[in-house]
């Protein structure tokens, strides 16, 4: 069991020791820093803050405990409840709140939770602002309120709807054309809020849903990450029901995967690939991705004559790379679309919308949407980590074992080879390195991963 803190906010497991897990005196403390660095950041007399969470068991429990601190605090309280986290960004500037907590761990197990922070803006905070967070709580730095002066609590659930009526306003998105396509679609919510939003969104896009794993209690039928090897009941489910595609989505409904209507997988990586090339077709611009993403976004970005550019990985990293680019969508490998038209935020339902237009206009099946584009293959793994292995010391290793290739450190390293790469990185979120490559083929970036791997090992003598 472990608590990570990092600048993206707090993540641990429930239960266990204050300290080493995310109890509910990890959860208060967490929440206490947070505010009181708010309240020295915005400088205002009352602030708001909006909350929302997943549908994760222990979600009700840690969404009460960082209210009433909030409140404590003398903070306003904008109660979203069960919501996601694009929602979450959405109603911040919506609501002109001073901020946002959202209560998910993302793509982790049930037995995670965490709390991810916002800015005024509806953005995640950047490194500077966590660190100063890090170190509030560190000296548990903090001042309540007295009786008079406690927060209020505004319970609005009218969010999801609001946030489903923004995308739908957006110019690229052609309800019109979604309707007379016809689409059946089936829907892996993995019992989240995801089963709730995602299912509303289409139906009001005039597409039949089939759901599956769609009540939201919290108990996820499979690991929740969406990657193949987790999605083996809607591959089957999307042929069985002669369905025109699948879309699954995480928890917190800021990652997307499609399934193919042969039940084989879209591919995460072409999530953004696919989107972007229906963006760059109607609004020409550049784009930016994480570099851990797929090469197929920046030849799909070349084709309609803009610029790409790759970031550190982690959605804060893009989205600045986003701005200082002026982006007109961006994202990450993981199935995560940012489209600043609406909020520089990964938004699932955004990614859905732009998606189902693109392929109402091309009026081809799924699959062969995904063969119209640059094919290439990653193989993304994972090495855990004990506290003995120096991380830092293996990198620079392998940095100066490929000096002679094209390499970046800005975040972890990455080698670019004439036909592949591989990006070796710690986790922000656990004790791991993540590897991930991508060749022509799945056999190489296989190969190619496997033959890190080994010579990681082998630096690290394990």
């Amino acid at each position: 069991m472990t608590l990570i803190k990092s600048i993206s906010g707090i993540r641990g497991t429930i239960g266990g020791k204050v300290g080493d897990n995310l109890t509910p005196v990890d959860a208060v403390k967490f929440a206490s820093a947070y505010g009181t660095w708010l309240k020295n950041y915005i400088g205002k007399e009352k602030l708001t803050v909006v909350v929302g969470r997943d549908a994760r068991i222990s979600g009700p429990m840690i969404h009460n405990l960082v209210v009433n601190t909030l409140i404590g605090l003398g903070i306003d309280v904008i109660d979203l409840g069960l919501s996601t986290t694009p929602t979450v960004e959405v109603a911040v500037p919506l609501e002109k709140a001073d901020g946002g907590i959202i209560l998910t761990a993302s793509h982790n197990p049930k037995q995670w939770n965490a709390l991810k922070l916002l800015n005024e803006k509806g953005e995640f905070l950047n490194g500077a602002e966590g660190e100063k967070i890090l170190a509030i709580a560190e000296a548990e730095a903090f001042n309540f309120s007295d009786v008079d002066d406690l927060g209020e609590i505004m319970i609005n659930d009218a969010y999801m709807d609001i946030h489903i009526d923004e995308v739908l306003n957006l110019p690229l998105v052609d309800i019109e054309a979604v309707k007379a396509a016809k689409f059946k679609v089936v829907v892996d919510g993995v019992n989240s809020s995801g089963g709730i939003i995602i299912p509303r969104l289409l139906e009001l896009m005039g597409v039949e849903v089939v759901e599956l794993y769609c009540e939201p209690n919290g108990h996820f039928p499979h690991n929740p990450e969406p990657l193949k090897e987790h999605l083996t009941d809607i591959s089957e489910l999307v042929v069985k029901e002669k369905a025109d595609l699948g879309i699954v989505v995480d928890p917190d409904v800021d990652r997307l995967a499609f399934i193919c209507e042969d039940g084989e997988m879209f591919g995460e990586e072409y999530t953004l690939v696919a989107c972007a090339d229906y963006v760059l077709s109607i609004t020409p611009g550049n784009t930016v991705s994480n570099m851990s993403s797929s090469r197929a976004l920046r030849d799909v970005t070349n084709l309609h004559k803009g610029s790409y550019e790759a970031s550190a990985v982690g959605e804060v990293n893009v989205v600045e790379l986003m701005k200082k680019n002026n982006a007109v969508i961006g994202g990450e490998g993981n199935g995560g679309i940012i489209y600043p038209e609406l909020h520089y935020g990964r938004d699932s339902l955004v990614g859905v919308a732009l998606f189902l237009t693109h392929l109402a206009n091309k009026k081809m099946k799924v699959s062969e949407l995904r063969a119209s584009y640059p094919q290439y293959y990653m193989s993304k793994n994972k090495i855990e980590l004990t506290p003995q292995i120096d991380v830092d010391a293996i990198l620079v290793a392998m940095t100066e074992k490929y000096k002679n290739e094209d390499i970046s450190t800005i975040d972890g390293v990455k080698i670019d080879f004439d036909e592949n790469w591989v990006h070796l990185r710690k986790s922000n979120t656990e004790p791991i390195i993540r590897i991930y490559t991508e060749a022509s083929s799945q056999e190489k970036a296989d190969a190619l991963a496997e033959r890190i791997i080994d010579e990681i090992k082998a630096i690290a003598g394990i």
